[in-house]
């Protein structure tokens, strides 16, 4: 095995070079050593790079890659290091035709995010949990449909009180695991308006966990909980952490608890273990991370963990980064960087006050085309808020002006209905006890409505689960031409050697005529069924297609879709956490006024008012050249008639000290609107004796 060569580490800085290099080569060449390593890795410093290089320096230093676990958070982030990894050992190899270092990629196997390594893990263990190896994974819409089911089942939805809907219910179940606080303390510091339900969620909830179990199907949830349940056992945590010499975490101040009692699970002692995060973009305690895995993981161990900060950054001027600097001197607990840019000083950021949000609506407006015929195209630029809501206004003046834009979010791919149709068929020929799935195809054919599906589920079930059984079920009368093609269907993906391949056209072909009298506009939502069939090729197995589809799905869908967006260019509207990851030269920043940075419902938490601090740095740190923040004076209330003009008047961000805005130049901004309204007033009236009209009120 080659070792590692200057040139590979020829790019990195020093405090990237020492995070990649950290431990000691065994001797021989036989594999590398190394203690407990935190890569405290600030806003643009090049992480990725600099993790890719520490997997490439593993592998070229003995490591079997086979033996090393990378655990990110979406499976693009781990193709995205497996790619970088084998461009590093091509260039150190000198490897033009790439065998060698495609010889080593290939053996990078355990790359994936926390839910896929789970689930993979979980069935080579699964008697060892009392689960069966054949379980399928729903996603965040079935589970939430499974545990309305058992809501109504139990006369929850008919209490004649304001008992929480389904999706909260999940949102409740999620939390409660995740954090694994109890439901009593989710209940009060997440969802207080549900704390005097507690008794009946329990029930609830309970019986969704019971249905689950009848059905041997496992939320996105529980492919962590079991795991961290498998991990609680010394002895299977031994064996699953042997086959590992390496585990390297991507993102590490985004884990919740379970994620990282399984990691110290895996490796209590540290040996091999990597982490790479930044706590000052620890922005996600809605989804149960826990910000203190990243601040407390040197004293996990004995000795403590190395720590490695990287603070050079290759994304943003140093004005941006003194104002970002400056924010966050103020956080009480944080691991202390200083951010230094490798792109000089740029221009200094602005603080611009405008009166209400209508006139923060036209300074963006009037700034985002300014900036565009100085050179920045609208795709360059970016208007960042901390709730979806916050852009309402500002996207009206968008359309008025024919600026055209995009805003991240959406109907997902697999919220899709002929997605999740086709989908539901794979997932019943794959589990035949995932009465979910199979109430949704029953439910294809004409005249099988939920009464008549419920009477073939259960005279399938009553036939031990066979769809053979079929053969005899008498279907209603409209049904009886479809029942044949479902019944040979399903026979055929039943068949134990049955090859995968192909079996999505078999779907198709079954499914086409029944999409057709369904659904509208079925030629686009061909275009999804082909990317599916796209898709299926890269899988060895339908388990495996369809659980990876449910833990990372694609992002769009043509069900439902709009026009077409013809523009060559557009306006990137955000939230601050879908921003996160990302940059653009220009960026603006909605009502940074207390109320949004911090939000309203983090005050009275000093956690809470933490994060948030650490949410605006996230939006700042976007911005590569030009930074604006702007901060409304007044904010009108809402559920007022339109001849009303009750408005309340907003405070700057308490995040804005005179320390953070020594960094910025102040601006006001004027709207067009409030001067014409001036000028005609002023035009309008003639002189008025006040003086004399206050005399004679006495």
């Amino acid at each position: 095995m080659s070792t590692p060569s200057a040139q590979q580490l020829g790019s990195l800085n020093a405090p990237q070079r020492r995070a990649v290099t950290y431990g000691e080569a065994l001797p021989g060449g036989k594999g590398f050593r190394s203690g407990p390593l935190l890569i405290v890795a600030g806003a643009g410093t090049g992480k990725t790079n600099t993790l890719a290089h520490r997997v490439a320096h593993l592998a070229m230093s003995g490591v079997d890659p086979a033996r090393i676990l990378m655990l990110t958070f979406t499976r693009r982030a781990a193709i995205e290091m497996k790619r970088r990894a084998n461009e590093i050992m091509r260039d150190a190899f000198d490897d033009k035709l790439g065998g060698k270092a495609s010889a080593l990629s290939q053996r990078l196997i355990w790359t994936g995010t926390f839910h896929s390594i789970g689930n993979r893990l979980l069935r080579h263990y699964a008697k060892h949990v009392g689960l069966d190896p054949a379980f399928t994974v729903i996603d965040r819409g079935d589970a939430a449909d499974l545990l309305d089911t058992v809501r109504t089942e139990m006369g929850f939805s008919g209490k004649g009180q304001r008992f929480p809907r389904k999706d909260t219910c999940l949102g409740i179940y999620s939390y409660r695991v995740n954090t694994q606080k109890s439901l009593k303390e989710t209940l009060e510091s997440q969802y207080s308006w549900c704390a005097h339900f507690e008794e009946d969620i329990g029930k609830l909830l309970r019986g969704y966990v019971e249905r689950k179990s009848q059905y041997r199907v496992l939320d996105l949830d529980d492919l962590l909980l079991y795991w961290h349940a498998m991990m609680g056992e010394e002895r299977i945590a031994k064996s699953v952490g042997a086959h590992f010499d390496h585990v390297l975490v991507d993102e590490y101040q985004d884990t919740n608890k379970l994620q990282g009692d399984i990691l110290m699970a895996l490796k209590p002692d540290g040996q091999g273990v990597t982490v790479v995060g930044d706590d000052a973009q620890a922005i996600y305690s809605f989804r149960a991370a826990a910000v203190e895995n990243i601040l407390g993981f040197p004293d996990r161990f004995r000795p403590k963990a190395e720590v490695v900060t990287l603070a050079q950054n290759f994304r943003s001027s140093q004005s941006v980064l003194d104002a970002a600097n400056a924010l966050m001197a103020d956080a009480p607990r944080q691991y202390r960087k200083h951010l230094l840019s490798m792109r000089g000083q740029g221009p200094r950021p602005k603080m611009v006050t405008v009166e209400d949000l209508p006139t923060q609506a036209e300074l963006i407006c009037t700034r985002v085309l300014a900036a565009r015929e100085a050179g920045v195209a609208l795709r360059r630029q970016a208007v960042l808020f901390r709730t979806g809501a916050h852009s309402d206004v500002l996207e009206v003046e968008l359309t008025k002006r024919k600026i055209p834009f995009v805003k991240y979010g959406g109907l997902k791919f697999l919220e899709a209905a002929h997605v999740k149709d086709l989908l539901a068929v794979l997932r019943w020929a794959d589990n035949p006890r995932n009465q979910l799935a199979a109430f949704r195809v029953l439910q294809f054919m004409p005249g099988m409505g939920p009464a008549n599906a419920k009477k073939a589920l259960d005279h399938f079930v009553a036939n031990d689960h066979a769809f053979t059984a079929f053969d005899a079920y008498e279907p209603p009368n409209d049904a009886r031409i479809a029942w044949k093609k479902f019944v040979d269907l399903f026979k055929a993906l039943g068949e134990p050697d049955r090859q995968w391949v192909g079996q999505i056209g078999l779907i198709r072909e079954w499914y086409k005529p029944h999409m057709e009298r369904m659904y509208e506009h079925v030629h686009m939502r061909i275009g999804d069924l082909d990317q599916i069939e796209l898709l299926s090729s890269q899988y060895p197995s339908r388990e495996r297609f369809v659980t990876e589809l449910t833990l990372d799905p694609p992002n769009a869908t043509s069900d439902q879709a709009g026009p077409a967006n013809h523009d060559e260019d557009f306006l990137v509207l955000s939230t601050v956490h879908s921003a996160k990851g990302m940059e653009w030269d220009h960026v603006y920043i909605l009502n940074v006024v207390d109320g949004s940075f911090p939000n309203e419902f983090a005050t009275g938490k000093a956690e809470l008012i933490e994060e948030e601090r650490r949410l605006l740095y996230v939006a700042m740190t976007r911005a590569r050249n030009e930074l604006t923040c702007v901060v409304p004076l007044r904010f009108q209330i809402t559920s007022q008639p339109k001849t009303s003009d009750g408005h309340v008047y907003g405070g700057r961000s308490r995040f804005l000290t005179e320390k953070v805005m020594k960094c910025f130049d102040e601006q006001t901004f004027q709207g067009t609107s409030t001067e014409v309204k001036i000028e005609s007033a002023a035009a309008d009236s003639g002189t008025i004796d006040v003086a004399s009209r206050l005399k004679q009120m006495w």
